[in-house]
């Protein structure tokens, strides 16, 4: 489904399982370039050392590449299932403050994956991402490896939210 940045954001927020664990869209960039996201440290998702649960930084890092790939595949035409294949992470600091991370998409990584689907049908690539603390200080890094596949005749869309 096709929606507006502004759509996709607010029904992002009040998702309850980013929501409950206290993860923040703060914009989708125009055409769906980019995500800035923010994970609040917050009573929901604080561990007994009083940094941001690890499984909430987890939480917050899955969805958003396969996200952009969908909005900008079905923007250029390719009907394609997208999804985060596997993924990595690396905690270096504790999360003491709030935490927040901006992913942006490249044309070179748009014309990769559209070169992919159009010969074999699928794309399947890793992205790094850097979450940073309110002093930008580095805290965490993951590795997120993102599947596209285009869809079968007669296949339908399966919305989650």
């Amino acid at each position: 489904m096709i929606v507006s940045e502004r759509t996709l954001k607010w029904a992002m927020c009040f998702y309850p399982p980013l929501l409950f664990q206290r993860i923040w869209v703060k914009r989708f960039h125009p055409g769906f370039l980019g995500v800035d996201v923010k994970i609040s440290n917050s009573f929901l998702n604080r561990n007994y050392n009083g940094s941001i649960f690890g499984g909430s930084i987890y939480a917050a890092t899955d969805p958003f590449y396969a996200i952009l790939f969908d909005q900008l595949m079905q923007r250029r035409g390719f009907k394609v299932r997208v999804w985060l294949k596997s993924a990595s992470i690396q905690y270096l600091k504790p999360g003491l403050t709030d935490l927040h991370f901006t992913l942006k998409i490249t044309d070179e990584m748009i014309i990769e994956a559209e070169d992919a689907l159009t010969e074999k049908g699928k794309f399947v690539m890793a992205y790094p991402m850097e979450l940073f603390n309110k002093e930008g200080e580095l805290c965490a890094t993951v590795m997120n490896e993102i599947y596209l596949r285009t869809k079968f005749p007669g296949e339908k869309q399966k919305v989650a939210i």
